[in-house]
């Protein structure tokens, strides 16, 4: 298979396709960023040149194998890569109209969380940052210009940084897409090292981490991560991100019932988060075939809210977007896992 461009910078275009003027590499940038899957579309580039072009490398690297649309808007794309793994993909509008795209940065997903169904795939392998700019731009072809990107698909993002780190750089470069860093939110299971890496190389970014719960041996049973991130080092991350970039955190925390939605539950997600920047994310757990939980009520739900706004503590209810299609929080992976491939 020819190599794909889309994981590089207007230089690097230039010096891997061999070409005789660099603007030639911000011209081929620039045409990827506006959507262009092959040389073909490049029509300010000569005609011998996109011949030449098209026999030393390819574009894309990705093909969409599936599209799905929920009710609700939810697009969920399922991507096969160049190895024949897939990987999937969510576009996400809320009721202001704002379109975020919710890219995956590994092939399945190590961390083997309870309650998530691509912790069930297994890992696979990180993804290369092209694999994942392009989830953005076939995102963006199928719905027009987007606002935002979160890295809270398929797999930990913390354990592919320097591939996250260049999307970044790609998808931010004034010379292309141009998305400000305020539009970028990066989410993690919790991996401290990770954390203390982020706020002190950057970029200073959103950063979600999902807690989930704040007991510790119940985190451990749902979360394994926890054993070797113990959530009080795992606070002194949160806190030390937040004083370092300035930005405030969101701490989610997936909901289920009888399981993490009582006034304990509450009052120690309430000390954990006290005398941090933070906000917290609820979400009601979304169903997965198999997995041994359930959704938690409204009232469930409702009165933990309170609970934690009458201890100071701000929160907001997610609004559940994609079930249909498997497209919501902790649903990605079920096409894989039924044809038996990450």
């Amino acid at each position: 298979m020819l190599s794909s461009i889309t994981g590089l910078l207007p230089q690097e275009i230039t010096e891997k396709l061999e070409l005789d003027a660099s603007f030639r590499g911000r011209q081929i940038f620039k045409w990827i960023a506006q959507g262009a899957e092959t040389f073909d579309d490049m029509t300010n580039l000569s005609k011998d040149l996109r011949i030449r072009l098209k026999e030393a490398s390819s574009v894309y690297s990705t093909r969409i194998k599936q599209t799905l649309t929920d009710p609700d808007g939810t697009i969920k794309l399922q991507i096969e890569l160049h190895d024949g793994r897939f990987v999937e993909t969510v576009l996400l509008t809320d009721a202001d109209g704002r379109k975020t795209a919710c890219v995956s940065c590994q092939a399945g997903c190590g961390m083997n969380c309870a309650f998530c169904q691509t912790g069930r795939l297994g890992f696979g392998r990180n993804l290369e940052a092209g694999e994942i700019v392009e989830q953005f731009l076939h995102l963006e072809r199928k719905a027009g210009k987007l606002d935002n990107i979160v890295f809270m698909g398929m797999g930990e993002p913390m354990l592919n940084l320097d591939a996250i780190r260049k999307t970044i750089e790609i998808l931010g470069s004034e010379n292309g897409r141009n998305l400000s860093k305020r539009r970028i939110t990066l989410s993690t299971s919790g991996i401290i090292p990770g954390i203390y890496d982020l706020a002190d190389n950057g970029p200073a970014i959103r950063l979600a981490v999902s807690l989930t719960t704040a007991n510790e041996e119940l985190r451990k049973q749902l979360m394994p991560v926890t054993k070797a991130n113990p959530l009080q080092d795992l606070r002194k991350a949160i806190k030390y991100y937040t004083e370092k970039t300035g930005i405030r955190c969101t701490l989610e925390a997936a909901l289920m019932h009888n399981v993490n939605t009582n006034d304990q539950a509450a009052d120690e997600l309430i000390a954990f988060a006290r005398g941090i920047d933070v906000h917290f994310n609820l979400i009601p757990w979304n169903p997965v075939e198999s997995l041994p939980f359930k959704e938690p009520s409204r009232q469930e739900v409702n009165h933990l809210m309170e609970r934690l706004e009458k201890g100071g503590i701000s929160a907001t209810l997610r609004t559940r977007r994609g079930r249909s299609i498997g497209g919501a929080c902790g649903q990605l992976g079920k096409s894989q896992a039924e044809d038996g491939k990450n």
